[in-house]
Protein backbone atom coordinates (compact mmCIF):
# COMPACT_ATOMS: atom_id res chain seq x y z
CA UNK A 1 0.00 0.00 0.00
CA UNK A 2 1.39 3.35 -0.42
CA UNK A 3 1.57 5.98 1.64
CA UNK A 4 -0.13 9.20 0.99
CA UNK A 5 2.10 12.48 0.88
CA UNK A 6 0.93 15.80 1.18
CA UNK A 7 3.60 18.24 0.08
CA UNK A 8 4.25 21.58 2.19
CA UNK A 9 6.84 23.41 -0.24
CA UNK A 10 6.90 26.46 -2.02
CA UNK A 11 9.89 26.58 -4.26
CA UNK A 12 8.62 24.36 -7.63
CA UNK A 13 12.09 23.00 -7.67
CA UNK A 14 12.16 21.40 -4.51
CA UNK A 15 8.61 19.69 -5.36
CA UNK A 16 9.96 18.28 -8.63
CA UNK A 17 13.31 16.52 -6.57
CA UNK A 18 11.05 15.39 -3.87
CA UNK A 19 8.62 13.67 -6.02
CA UNK A 20 11.40 12.23 -7.75
CA UNK A 21 12.72 11.18 -4.23
CA UNK A 22 9.54 9.53 -3.24
CA UNK A 23 9.24 7.48 -6.18
CA UNK A 24 12.75 6.18 -6.10
CA UNK A 25 11.81 5.21 -1.89
CA UNK A 26 8.96 3.85 -3.37
CA UNK A 27 6.03 3.22 -1.52
CA UNK A 28 5.11 7.16 -1.45
CA UNK A 29 2.65 9.02 -3.66
CA UNK A 30 1.95 12.92 -3.77
CA UNK A 31 -1.76 13.46 -2.81
CA UNK A 32 -1.54 16.66 -2.51
CA UNK A 33 1.02 20.28 -2.44
CA UNK A 34 0.61 23.25 -0.84
CA UNK A 35 3.46 26.11 -2.22
CA UNK A 36 1.34 28.96 1.23
CA UNK A 37 0.44 28.36 4.20
CA UNK A 38 -3.26 29.63 3.28
CA UNK A 39 -3.58 26.75 0.62
CA UNK A 40 -1.78 24.24 2.69
CA UNK A 41 -4.37 24.79 5.99
CA UNK A 42 -7.18 24.80 2.93
CA UNK A 43 -6.16 21.43 1.29
CA UNK A 44 -6.04 19.58 5.09
CA UNK A 45 -9.38 21.00 5.70
CA UNK A 46 -10.43 19.56 2.73
CA UNK A 47 -8.87 15.92 2.77
CA UNK A 48 -9.26 15.19 6.70
CA UNK A 49 -7.97 12.06 7.23
CA UNK A 50 -6.68 11.78 2.84
CA UNK A 51 -3.09 11.75 4.09
CA UNK A 52 -0.57 9.43 5.98
CA UNK A 53 2.77 11.57 5.90
CA UNK A 54 2.98 15.87 5.87
CA UNK A 55 6.34 16.98 4.78
CA UNK A 56 6.27 20.74 5.87
CA UNK A 57 8.66 23.27 4.87
CA UNK A 58 8.85 26.41 7.55
CA UNK A 59 9.36 29.61 4.96
CA UNK A 60 6.70 29.43 2.36
CA UNK A 61 6.11 31.81 -0.33
CA UNK A 62 3.18 33.34 2.07
CA UNK A 63 2.89 32.83 5.37
CA UNK A 64 5.06 30.02 7.53
CA UNK A 65 4.24 25.88 8.00
CA UNK A 66 3.95 26.80 11.79
CA UNK A 67 0.21 26.91 11.47
CA UNK A 68 0.55 24.07 8.73
CA UNK A 69 1.96 21.98 11.90
CA UNK A 70 -0.33 23.04 13.77
CA UNK A 71 -3.08 22.59 11.64
CA UNK A 72 -2.46 18.94 10.29
CA UNK A 73 -2.27 17.79 14.30
CA UNK A 74 -5.42 18.74 14.72
CA UNK A 75 -6.19 16.64 11.98
CA UNK A 76 -7.95 13.37 14.03
CA UNK A 77 -7.38 10.57 10.88
CA UNK A 78 -4.09 12.70 9.99
CA UNK A 79 -0.84 10.77 9.66
CA UNK A 80 2.92 11.55 10.62
CA UNK A 81 4.21 15.22 10.22
CA UNK A 82 7.70 15.69 8.76
CA UNK A 83 9.71 19.30 9.06
CA UNK A 84 11.97 19.58 5.81
CA UNK A 85 13.28 22.76 6.19
CA UNK A 86 16.41 24.90 5.73
CA UNK A 87 15.61 26.50 9.41
CA UNK A 88 15.97 23.72 11.20
CA UNK A 89 17.80 24.96 14.46
CA UNK A 90 17.78 23.50 17.73
CA UNK A 91 15.12 25.75 19.03
CA UNK A 92 13.07 25.58 15.97
CA UNK A 93 13.15 21.99 15.66
CA UNK A 94 12.18 21.90 19.52
CA UNK A 95 9.17 24.20 18.74
CA UNK A 96 8.09 22.29 15.70
CA UNK A 97 7.84 19.16 18.21
CA UNK A 98 6.22 21.08 20.74
CA UNK A 99 3.57 21.69 17.97
CA UNK A 100 3.42 17.97 17.39
CA UNK A 101 5.80 17.08 14.32
CA UNK A 102 7.10 13.69 14.46
CA UNK A 103 10.85 14.58 12.98
CA UNK A 104 12.09 17.36 11.95
CA UNK A 105 15.04 17.75 9.36
CA UNK A 106 17.65 20.14 8.26
CA UNK A 107 17.51 20.13 3.90
CA UNK A 108 21.20 18.92 4.68
CA UNK A 109 20.40 16.00 7.06
CA UNK A 110 18.56 14.43 3.43
CA UNK A 111 19.99 10.96 4.20
CA UNK A 112 18.18 10.89 7.48
CA UNK A 113 15.30 12.25 6.22
CA UNK A 114 15.06 9.70 3.13
CA UNK A 115 16.02 6.98 6.41
CA UNK A 116 12.68 8.21 8.45
CA UNK A 117 10.16 8.10 5.06
CA UNK A 118 11.80 4.51 4.12
CA UNK A 119 11.22 3.82 7.72
CA UNK A 120 7.52 4.62 7.22
CA UNK A 121 6.96 2.99 3.56
CA UNK A 122 8.40 -0.23 5.37
CA UNK A 123 6.37 -0.34 8.49
CA UNK A 124 3.32 0.48 6.63
CA UNK A 125 3.68 -1.73 3.85
CA UNK A 126 4.88 -4.95 6.32
CA UNK A 127 1.84 -4.43 8.10
CA UNK A 128 0.50 -5.57 11.54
Amino acid sequence: MELRVFLVEDLQRMRGLLGDLFSSIGGLTIVGAAPTEAEAKLWLDEHRGGWDVAVVDLVLEQGAGMDVIRRAKADPGGGRIVVFSSYATPGVRQHCLDLGADAVFDKGQTGEFIGWLGGLSSQENSGP
